[in-house]
């Protein structure tokens, strides 16, 4: 009888899951859809130009006729390529970042699954992108995608050490790995937020701008588009790509940046509360969110892409020991704070 009523309540924990699945598929569809359109509105005006304005009101069909034109494409795989490994890479870029919504805590009362280790399974996932870019670069067997996909190894594995240091920074204050429990002990004004918490770190502010630039690095954006660098490497890692399989690794990106700005919104401003301690919820997220997201947009169209080397010494001499003393300070700091 016990065996009977569990499988009842897995059949009927399944139609939970499709519906999740169904909604976060139709969240990363729209954003990835909304944010290219934002990014070439937003870049037309940082430099005095319109952006899309033909297709529909003020442009807003454009990405809808960019899909019907990627869709109507035929994926080519060049002769000579790993057949296999090239179309499964586009699937690596766009996958994990799915994974990641699964835990992420919109509100109060929306998360697809509350886990007790689930920033954990955040960068435990978001990991696997430099390996779908390597391996796309790799399959197409075309020296400027090579050259491309080994640089961006080399940009996220010098960039990773000094996220996984703030993250761990983080940790030592909240003492949780459940995002929920993080986003709930920043309940309150917006001083309560990590962001602020200079109690605990009072280096806290510019822990939030290493993880804001890791972040940038980790999705591949300017002045960190080394994936792509079109102006040195033709298209980058996606020389060879076509049709959809290179809309799907845009759309990987695209989540990803969502992701990455989900998880800062969580980790440092509060999550869905409010800043004024009243109407929290769902809008404040988004909100925070999509402010975060307009940022890293903003970015892109102000800073030039500057030189590899210059990428990696930005890592290796400044932001991996800025962030190793913040990891030091917080643990000084609660320990004195336990003692007296």
């Amino acid at each position: 009888m016990s065996i009977l009523n569990h499988w009842l309540g897995y059949l009927g924990e399944i139609p939970r899951l499709v519906l999740y699945l169904a909604a976060i598929l139709s969240f990363v569809g729209f954003n990835a859809a909304y944010l290219v359109w934002l990014e070439r509105k937003g870049a037309g005006r940082f430099q005095r130009r319109l952006g899309p304005t033909e297709a529909g009101y003020a442009g807003l069909l454009q990405p809808i006729a960019d899909a019907v034109k990627l869709i109507s494409k035929q994926l080519i795989v060049p002769p000579g390529t790993d057949a296999t490994l090239f179309r499964l890479a586009p699937m690596m870029m766009l996958a994990p970042a799915l994974m990641c919504f699964a835990t992420i805590p919109f509100s109060a009362s929306l998360s697809p699954r509350d886990l007790n280790v689930g920033l954990l399974m955040v960068f435990a996932f978001g990991s696997i992108n430099v390996m779908a870019i390597m391996l796309g670069g790799w399959a197409s067997r075309n020296k400027y995608a090579i050259i491309s996909a080994a640089r961006v190894v080399s940009q996220n594995v010098a960039y990773e050490i000094p996220m996984l240091l703030v993250v761990i920074t983080l940790l030592m204050v909240t003492g949780t790995m459940n995002l929920r429990e993080i986003v709930d002990q920043q309940a309150g004004w917006f001083w309560h937020w990590n962001v602020f918490n200079v109690v605990a770190n009072p280096l806290m502010p510019i822990t939030f701008v290493i993880y804001f630039i890791c972040m940038l690095a980790e999705t591949n954006r300017a002045p960190f588009d080394m994936a792509e660098a079109e102006s040195e490497l033709v298209a980058g890692a996606f020389t060879e790509y076509s049709g959809m399989g290179f809309g799907v690794f845009f759309m990987g990106e695209y989540a990803n940046i969502v992701v990455g700005c989900c998880l800062a919104t969580v980790l440092f401003l509060g999550g869905w509360h409010s800043p004024f301690g009243i109407w929290s919820g769902l809008a404040w997220f988004l909100l925070k969110m999509y402010s975060l997201c307009f940022v890293v947009i903003w970015i892109r169209w102000t800073f030039p892409r500057t030189q590899f080397y210059g990428l990696l010494n930005l890592s290796w001499k400044i932001l991996i020991p800025v962030s190793l003393f913040t990891l030091v300070l917080t643990s000084v700091v609660l320990k004195l704070s336990r003692l007296f």
